[in-house]
């Protein structure tokens, strides 16, 4: 768990991403913000275009910077959409935030008020297929 700062600091970047979300169609803004095993921070926004509802999640964005930063570990991902509702990582999203996870990676579903829901990797997506299982092979 990221200490009292990392997570005010990964709160707001993750606000400040989900207020720039590029959403003309949905109108649905969210915004992410990772931090990895390293101590690298990273954000991302959803971005629509009008090949709706082709777009690119929020979770994607921080996952493409994180790599682009040459990080490949989420140690906390934070995750911030607006409603009343938990705004939790898509299907496609939670596979991918798996394939840059362990499981020790947290995910923070958070609300304008702050974090509402702290989940394992294995709480998201059990029974989860990973890199590992393309190591295996069948006899």
């Amino acid at each position: 768990m990221p200490n009292k700062e990392q997570s005010a600091e990964l709160f707001a970047l993750a606000k400040d991403a989900m207020n720039k979300a590029y959403v003309p169609y949905s109108r649905f803004h969210v915004g992410a913000a990772i931090l990895t095993a390293g101590g690298k921070i990273y954000s991302g926004c959803n971005v629509e275009n009008a090949a709706y509802p082709e777009g690119t999640c929020a979770e994607a964005g921080a996952i493409a910077s994180m790599v682009l930063g040459g990080d490949t570990l989420i140690k906390d991902i934070y995750v911030i959409g607006k409603g009343e509702e938990l705004v939790t990582p898509c299907g496609g999203c939670r596979q991918k935030i798996r394939e840059f996870s362990s499981v020790d990676t947290m995910i923070h579903i958070c609300g304008a008020e702050g974090v509402r829901k702290s989940l394992t990797m294995n709480d998201l997506l059990p029974f989860s297929f990973g890199p590992e299982n393309l190591e295996q092979q069948v006899s």
